[in-house]
């Protein structure tokens, strides 16, 4: 007759998720070394971490999501294999540690991005929010917001929570597209034409440029001291004339 036997993993120090309770043997959380092989599992994720404060004055620092981040990864189980930082506005894209992180992602350096909060990542706005992440998901990167767990690639709500970023974005766009349409309507009523006024019409700087050449300045100086093109400063002087 079959027998059911049964393992005491406690005695094995596995705990109920198949991890070895010991943190020796747990992993290699914090080691950067993406080559690094566990000893327990051949299935740990190498995990990356953003971290973002506003502000580079030395009163705020990055110390406390990284203390928190990093033992989140040690709770799951995973290897934090790199970390990227900024300290400046998350309003712009153009970050030196995001642009490393990108970089980094689409090498497949790591397989999760890890962050504070959506805020760290970017504060861009819903469309550029939504290009970034699926930006990573297109390279084979995952994603979670340590405070929002909804935020997840791992979780079952990553599907919809793209479906709602990409409509909201669209409304967005919709309603830039909206507000320029009304504001040319305005504008044409108003009898202007939209767009950037052309150079040549601002009766100022046509007789600044004109008065500079008549004390024999070059076109490169008058360009920089007027703030305009050596070939704007042209066109002014043919206006001039």
């Amino acid at each position: 007759m079959y027998q059911k036997t049964s393992t005491n993993l406690e005695a094995l120090g596995v705990d109920q998720r198949g991890y070895f309770a010991s943190d020796t043997n747990r992993s290699f959380c914090g080691t950067f070394d993406p080559t690094m092989k566990s000893a327990i599992s051949t299935d740990i994720k190498r995990v990356a971490l953003y971290l973002r404060v506003s502000l580079d004055d030395g009163r705020q620092t990055v110390e406390n999501q990284r203390a928190q981040l990093t033992e989140f990864c040690h709770s799951m189980g995973w290897q934090v294999v790199a970390e990227f930082a900024d300290q400046k506005s998350g309003k712009s894209l153009n970050r030196p540690g995001l642009q490393k992180m990108r970089s980094a992602a689409s090498k497949r350096q790591f397989d999760h991005l890890l962050f504070w909060d959506l805020s760290r990542l970017t504060r861009g706005g819903v469309s550029e929010t939504l290009r970034l992440l699926e930006e990573l998901r297109g390279w084979g990167v995952g994603w979670r917001s340590f405070q929002e767990a909804y935020i997840d690639t791992l979780g079952p709500f990553s599907d919809a929570v793209i479906a709602i970023l990409a409509s909201v974005a669209k409304m967005e766009r919709d309603k830039i597209r909206e507000r320029t349409l009304a504001g040319l309507a305005r504008a044409r009523k108003q009898g202007r034409i939209g767009g950037r006024p052309k150079a040549t019409e601002n009766y100022k700087l046509v007789q600044q440029v004109g008065a500079l050449r008549a004390k024999d300045q070059s076109i490169r100086k008058i360009a920089a001291t007027v703030g305009v093109s050596p070939t704007t400063v042209q066109k002014l002087l043919g206006a001039v004339a």
